[in-house]
């Protein structure tokens, strides 16, 4: 049994600089796991997929952009995707459109889960995972999850379709 984890304030993480920066959770400081070669570069991929469209789909996607779920809950999706312009606050308090989130081999998928929870109960209408070992990819929305079989990473209105073999050869 080890030590009881140390709680942080909302004002101590916000004003802390964090390389690469952490989840906030109900006053735990909660890190990402990043850094591989693998993650950085299907993260790179797919926001530059999604970047070189954002006109055509009327979207601004970012990486790793804090977001504030609750008073005392932020967190830091890999890349998140807002419908219509860029928003002008520095810590997005609105649900994103999308928050993906790439696989590590660290991850477990129950802390993946929570996350994707979260996202969802805050109304992000889509969250994907997606794994650069194993090239797959999952598409989450309230309604339920699903692997991606047909090879397509897709939202509706707005439609964004990114394909994996692209992503995935970057």
């Amino acid at each position: 049994m080890g030590a009881p984890p140390t709680l942080v304030s909302v004002d101590e993480y916000l004003h802390t600089v964090y390389r690469p920066d952490c989840d906030y959770v109900d006053g735990m400081i909660l890190e990402r796991n990043v850094g591989e070669k693998d993650h950085g570069k299907l993260q790179r991929a797919i926001l530059f997929y999604l970047w070189e469209r954002r006109n055509l789909w009327n979207v601004f996607p970012i990486q790793e952009q804090r977001v504030q779920l609750s008073p005392t809950r932020y967190r830091v999706p890999d890349i998140c995707v807002v419908a219509g312009p860029e928003p002008d606050e520095q810590i997005f308090t609105s649900p994103p459109f999308l928050c993906i989130e790439i696989l590590s081999p660290e991850d477990r998928m129950s802390r993946m889960q929570q996350k994707i929870d979260d996202y969802l109960a805050f109304g992000v209408r889509y969250a994907w995972v997606a794994d650069p070992q194993t090239r797959k990819a999952w598409i989450y929305t309230s309604e339920g999850s699903r692997e991606v079989r047909d090879g397509m990473l897709r939202t509706e209105d707005p439609e964004i379709l990114v394909p994996l073999d692209v992503v995935f050869e970057s």
